[in-house]
């Protein structure tokens, strides 16, 4: 079985450390063979903040990782660097691929940098972004589970949430769920959830599932939810349902640790 722990924004700059030991010591029991960080990693997109995040990505001992940049992962005031070197911070902690792929044997992620320095906060996914995904997701092989990751969500759940979706992401989203995609994850509005894109939209080709990551490790927590994360696992078994587990761990103060509050089984597509 792989296992993938999903973390988002975890702004570092405003990181609680009780909450960081905490998720370390989640990762140290579950044993995930990939970490996901979709974004806003910093609070201020300081070189100072990015070292942080990376030594702190680095010390949950997880093999592999697909990480990107959210907004905050900009520059805010200094206008040079926001204008001609957005992601010089971030390329110096965790790389200058901006849209990492990650193929094993039983996974293919798809990373795609939904930023842009104009937009302050929104994020937007253009064409080529859609036309990549979808090229790479129907080069995937029989067994892996499908994922793309995004910072901004591709769809909320709530209408005061719409102001913040991505913008072209419900075009993407048809366009990736016809191509194979499995998951799209996200981040970035702070609110854990799982969406079955068949029900909120009937006309979606396949089950496709948007999963949304909460505040990691952060006190810039929201809508009433605690420091969150998501487990994801799978297990392809031939001539079986394909089917992933998704579970969502919140922090629990009084006990000082992460702990499974909700559990997804997700109905997939069969090959």
């Amino acid at each position: 079985m792989s296992v993938l722990l999903h973390i988002s924004d975890t702004h570092f700059g405003t990181e609680e450390p009780p909450v960081a030991q905490a998720l370390r010591a989640l990762s140290r029991e579950n044993g995930p063979q990939v970490l996901v960080l979709s974004g806003d990693i910093t609070q201020r997109a300081r070189r100072a903040q990015f070292a942080a995040a990376r030594a702190f990505c680095d010390s949950l001992a997880i093999p592999r990782m697909l990480a990107l940049p959210g907004n905050h992962d900009i520059p805010l005031f200094n206008v040079v660097a926001r204008v001609f070197f957005p992601y010089a911070g971030y390329s110096a902690a965790f790389g200058d691929d901006l849209e990492p792929v990650l193929a094993l044997n039983d996974l293919l992620l798809i990373g795609v940098n939904t930023t842009r320095a104009r937009r302050h906060k929104d994020g937007e996914v253009s064409s080529a972004q859609v036309a990549r995904v979808e090229g790479l997701l129907r080069q995937a092989a029989p067994g892996q589970l499908r994922i793309v990751v995004t910072h901004q969500p591709a769809c909320v759940m709530r209408l005061e949430d719409e102001k913040d979706r991505l913008h072209g992401g419900e075009a993407a989203l048809q366009a990736w769920s016809a191509a194979g995609a499995d998951l799209v994850l996200g981040g970035h509005i702070h609110l854990p959830y799982v969406s079955d894109l068949c029900a909120r939209a009937p006309s979606t080709p396949r089950p496709t599932y948007c999963v949304q990551a909460g505040t990691a490790v952060s006190h810039r927590v929201r809508h009433g939810t605690p420091n969150s994360v998501n487990l994801i696992r799978w297990e392809p078994v031939p001539a079986a349902p394909r089917v992933c587990r998704v579970e969502r761990w919140d922090y629990d103060l009084a006990d000082d640790r992460f702990e499974c509050t909700h559990m997804h089984e997700l109905a997939l597509s069969s090959l």
